[in-house]
């Protein structure tokens, strides 16, 4: 699939997780009602369906590896922030075949598009230091 499939994807899932986390309506609800939609048509449906199950089953996880790098409590982070935030997580964690740049790029993209004004450099500067330390021989081949 090309990229801009994934990036399509993407777009979706932070929709889909922020109304998972605003309305506590099931994944499986979510899922259905943005996979009707047509614009997910041009998008990767398979890396949705894996997006939007193992972002929330995972999001303990996901919000632990977080936390280091986050000045406050991830519940007081905006939740369109924390959906990014947890994309690009669970993306450098679970899929080493993404470059850390495309990751970073995408999510800071998501944030501009979805976020306020200045949440793209919130994101950056919280993903630049967990992207170094997670894919740090990535990262530091990078510089």
């Amino acid at each position: 699939m090309s990229g801009s499939s994934r990036h399509l994807s993407r777009r979706a899932v932070v929709q889909a997780l922020y109304q998972w986390e605003m309305t506590q309506q099931s994944r499986l609800e979510i899922e259905k009602y943005f996979l009707s939609d047509d614009s997910l048509k041009k998008s990767d449906t398979e890396y949705f369906h894996e997006l939007i199950r193992e972002i929330p089953r995972l999001a303990d996880d996901i919000d632990t590896h977080l936390a280091p790098y986050i000045d406050r409590d991830i519940a007081l982070v905006d939740p369109i922030e924390r959906a990014v935030l947890r994309l690009a997580t669970y993306e450098m964690l679970h899929h080493p075949e993404i470059p850390y740049r495309v990751v970073l790029n995408e999510a800071i993209e998501l944030s501009r598009t979805f976020g306020s004004e200045n949440s793209y450099r919130f994101v950056n500067g919280i993903l630049d230091k967990l992207g170094a330390d997670i894919r740090s021989i990535e990262a530091a081949a990078g510089q």
